[in-house]
């Protein structure tokens, strides 16, 4: 059963940073699961939300800001992230936006080819599914997670569509039976977000292939 830190170790530390993800590293991660959205200049910034608001002291859209500027107030581009992180984990790289979806291509492709990723290092997953489907059809090489927070069935069908990796559902929606169905249809399970020790339990019953926790350590 994998363990994946949730935007890194977002229970200890500052979510989607380079000191988030170095401690969901310390504590053995099997992966990290971070956000990604464009910058003004169409760089590739590790966030969750499209506002600046919650996470910094600024405010304002990502989208509103060049890269340069995101970086000044501690939102690293996708590229630091995997400069730091240099092959020591799995990404789960959650696309917000579908704009993002040929970007992340991009630099999947480049960190394959000349930096030493290999591309099962990597996982692209998101619930805006049409960003998926565009990278089912331009790399099949890059593996895929459809993210679901209401239909376990409506996921499966799509994820047998574009021949995705896995279904990464809210934890709430499994249970024997569909865990069971998934599986039986050849897909890997990263059930998120998985945090208190009664769910944990619960959710380690089930035989899923990984959990997604802000305390990945707890997994």
């Amino acid at each position: 059963m994998l363990k994946i830190g949730h935007r890194g170790a977002k229970g200890y530390v500052a979510e989607n940073t380079l000191v988030s993800f170095a401690k969901a590293i310390e504590l053995n991660v099997d992966a990290i699961e971070l956000d990604v959205h464009l910058s003004s200049d169409g760089e590739v910034m590790v966030i969750h939300d499209k506002t600046i608001n919650r996470t910094t002291e600024a405010s304002g859209f990502v989208k509103d800001y060049s890269a340069s500027e995101l970086k000044k107030i501690g939102i690293p581009t996708l590229n630091d992230v995997l400069l730091d992180v240099n092959r020591r984990c799995t990404i789960n790289i959650e696309i917000k936006e579908a704009t993002a979806a040929q970007k992340v291509i991009q630099i999947v492709e480049k960190q394959v080819n000349e930096q030493n990723w290999n591309y099962n290092q990597f996982e692209v997953s998101s619930f805006i599914w049409e960003s998926l489907e565009i990278i089912s059809k331009l790399n099949s090489n890059i593996a895929l997670g459809v993210l679901t927070e209401d239909s376990i069935e409506k996921a499966l069908a799509f994820a047998i569509q574009i021949k995705a990796k896995s279904i990464n559902p809210y934890f709430k929606l499994l249970n024997t039976k569909n865990v069971n169905l998934l599986h039986s249809n050849g897909f890997k399970i990263y059930a998120w977000t998985v945090n208190t020790p009664e769910d944990l339990i619960f959710v380690k019953s089930l035989n899923v292939d990984g959990i997604i926790s802000d305390f990945p350590d707890r997994i």
